[in-house]
């Protein structure tokens, strides 16, 4: 505890108590936890200087304007002479190195400041040589009349009083003296009731409260005699009390929790207290008091009947846990049979467990799951020909995988996208789709995909990576067909289509022809040349035999 002696101005009570041989304080001002206090009556230097000392103080030093303001409020415009605590050793000093206090130091041994205020401006060349002591006045300034000023004078040359500083390492509030008690300066002490104070803070700490080191209650006219609670005075006695759930400490004032009950250091878990000095210890639950009625020891919860677990028990200290048997889950103390983790799947064809809490979808032979939607199948093929996926309903009602088209006995043929030249430099074919490598005259030189034209690429056939479609157009729906489960889009045309188509465009370039040569027979024309002209087709023609019939097919 740091203890501070309060430096105020209480009335004298006149009641017995010695005179103080110090002159008595005018008034004081404190900024923070430093106070200053203007003391009046003829003085030297070194007689102002040992009061102040007395009251655990110094001389006052002016190192900044705000301690030069807190003058100027003491002195409030009388004239009074005030010895400071600025001082100069005997010798002489050196003019040009003497600083702002002119050679002079504060009594505290340094001469740290930031201000200065001298009454005269010192003449160029001046020599000043000590002892010599500082006094403050308002008349003495002639710089600036009326403003608090310095002046050197003789140490043993008296002055009309002295200003004291005092440091506070804690600062408490007013004392609270009920009306009617008085109090003599110097330590807080109250003298019609005998008490002497002082203001105590914890170390670290500035907010202070008034103690004493004597314990017990104090009359509880004064700050409630220190009581923490409360302060009752009977017979003449103060003496303090307490809440009922707390205890009074060793300092008689404070208040704290009670003091321990030995039970709480003989009983090994808890000590419950009942009537006056009785008590009983009281076990944690898994626990029971052992014949000593003091230590406790573990109780076998496996033991017990009904067994706490559904299945299997294993005590543990001050416990149990519960266990179940293979293929049985807990939940919430209970032995379940795990849950299918195929109940309530979303797997379009079948789901297969994986493990007791996770399942996979798998789709039936030539299908595969769909990438980023592994629930859903989709038909796969990555040979040149598979069989068909056809409703068992209605076997002439087939699908196949995008890239192959329905052949003869209901077998999905890998369309050679090769064949039609879609490529304009080296073609590969693969099984559902191809793949353009395209050549040194493309823009893409070096890249594989489904089209060398960076103009097709960049309007909305993505990358050449992107694109595994077959590269033919869709056809329409077979008439008569029925849409199944999950319809697979519509194959390319068969190749003896396209070469129908081709046989039927040259029939036509031949009836053309023949035309030609009716007209030039009218108009005279050989016949030798016209049946020579008119020939030459007619034997191309027979040359194959076209089956212009079209094949069902899947969209």
């Amino acid at each position: 505890m740091l203890r501070v002696l309060l430096l105020g101005v209480l009335a004298p009570a006149g009641l017995g108590l010695p005179a103080p041989p110090e002159p008595q304080p005018l008034g004081g001002q404190c900024v923070d936890l430093d106070c200053f206090a203007v003391f009046r009556g003829p003085a030297t230097f070194l007689a102002a200087s040992r009061v102040c000392e007395r009251l655990q103080g110094h001389l006052m030093t002016v190192r900044s304007s705000v301690a030069e303001d807190v003058i100027s409020l003491l002195l409030s415009g009388d004239g009074l002479r005030l010895w400071i605590g600025l001082q100069r050793p005997p010798g002489c000093d050196d003019p040009e190195h003497s600083g702002p206090l002119r050679g002079f130091q504060w009594v505290t041994g340094d001469n740290r400041t930031s201000f200065s205020r001298w009454a005269r401006p010192r003449d160029d060349g001046e020599r000043l040589c000590g002892p010599l002591c500082v006094a403050v006045s308002a008349a003495a300034g002639e710089l600036a009349p009326g403003e608090p000023a310095w002046e050197e004078r003789p140490c043993d040359a008296e002055a009309d009083g002295f200003l004291c500083e005092f440091h506070f390492a804690a600062s408490c509030r007013p004392l609270a003296v009920e009306p009617g008690a008085t109090a003599a300066p110097g330590r807080a002490a109250v003298a019609p009731l005998g008490v002497e104070l002082e203001c105590a803070a914890p170390l670290g700490e500035t907010e202070g409260r008034w103690s004493r080191e004597a314990p017990g209650a104090w009359a509880c006219g004064v700050e409630r005699g220190g009581c923490q609670h409360e302060c009752k005075a009977s017979a003449g006695a103060s003496n303090c009390l307490c809440p009922a759930d707390a205890a009074l400490q060793a300092d008689g004032r404070s208040c704290g929790p009670p003091a321990e009950h030995p039970c709480h250091q003989l009983c090994e878990h808890f000590c419950h207290l009942h009537g006056l000095g009785n008590y009983t210890c009281i076990c944690e639950a898994g626990y029971q008091l052992a014949a000593d009625q003091h230590r406790c020891e573990d109780v076998d919860d496996c033991a017990q009947v009904p067994s706490p677990c559904p299945q299997s028990c294993v005590n543990t200290e001050g416990g149990f846990q519960c266990h179940c048997f293979p293929d049985f889950d807990l939940v919430d103390g209970e032995c379940v049979e795990p849950v299918d983790p195929c109940f309530g799947n979303s797997c379009e064809y079948q789901c297969q467990p994986v493990g007791r809490s996770e399942h996979q979808c798998i789709c039936a032979e030539g299908f595969a799951p769909v990438p980023g939607a592994p629930h859903k199948c989709r038909m796969f093929c990555n040979q040149t020909s598979c069989p068909a996926d056809c409703d068992p309903h209605n076997p002439a009602v087939c699908w196949c995988p995008e890239g192959y088209i329905l052949d003869e006995g209901s077998v999905c043929t890998d369309i050679n996208e090769c064949d039609n030249g879609i490529c304009p430099g080296q073609c590969h074919n693969l099984p559902g789709t191809y793949e353009c490598i395209c050549g040194p005259d493309s823009a893409l030189s070096g890249q594989t995909g489904t089209d060398c034209d960076p103009i097709q690429v960049n309007e909305g056939q993505g990358t050449l990576e992107d694109n595994d479609g077959s590269g033919e157009p869709p056809v329409s729906p077979t008439p008569g067909g029925t849409a199944g489960p999950s319809p697979a889009p519509a194959g390319p045309l068969h190749s003896g289509v396209l070469v129908g188509i081709s046989i039927a465009s040259l029939s036509l370039v031949v009836a053309l022809l023949a035309l030609l040569c009716h007209l030039r027979k009218k108009q005279g024309a050989s016949r030798g040349e016209l049946e020579y002209k008119c020939g030459v087709p007619a034997k191309e023609l027979m040359l194959q035999q076209v089956k212009t019939e079209r094949t069902p097919q899947k969209l």
